[in-house]
């Protein structure tokens, strides 16, 4: 019994002796780690940041051609309604044609500036998260530091 009890003291011993040492090992690692994360983070909210604006140009844009496929559907109707008037049959087909291009060409703009709106939603969304991130990543450090 006793040299049973003597083993598991000195293994005990042993443990306590080591472990303060094998956590000054990990410390660092963690630290390392978290500024690592820190650097990610950094990148992320760049590429995002990057992301949005590109997005909110696409919108400008989308925008702007939105605006001049509707300028030139008024002014295929208003051509319509001119030919109609003059009685021109040719000339009221090619119309027709010309305000069916145009209404396909408007539905696919706004298409487009819904799917880049999303797409800004979607990159703010993830732009909030690396922050959320990198702000957690600072604590983890400072605590990782305060620790040593």
């Amino acid at each position: 019994m006793k040299l049973t009890m003597a083993i598991a003291m000195t293994g005990m011993a042993a443990a306590l002796l080591t472990a303060p040492a094998l956590a000054q090992d990990v410390r660092p690692n963690d630290v390392k780690q978290d500024r690592k994360d820190i650097r990610q983070d950094r990148r992320d909210l760049r590429g995002d940041r990057r992301d949005i604006r590109q997005d909110r140009r696409d919108i400008r844009q989308d925008t702007k051609d939105i605006r001049d496929d509707r300028r030139d559907l008024s002014a295929d109707r208003r051509e319509l309604a001119a030919d109609r008037k003059a009685g021109d049959k040719d000339a009221v087909k090619g119309d027709l044609k010309d305000i069916r291009a145009d209404r396909k060409d408007l539905n696919a703009d706004v298409k487009d500036r819904r799917a880049d709106a999303k797409e800004l939603r979607k990159d703010r969304r993830d732009r909030r998260q690396d922050r959320r991130d990198l702000r957690q990543d600072r604590k983890d450090l400072k605590a990782g530091q305060a620790a040593k």
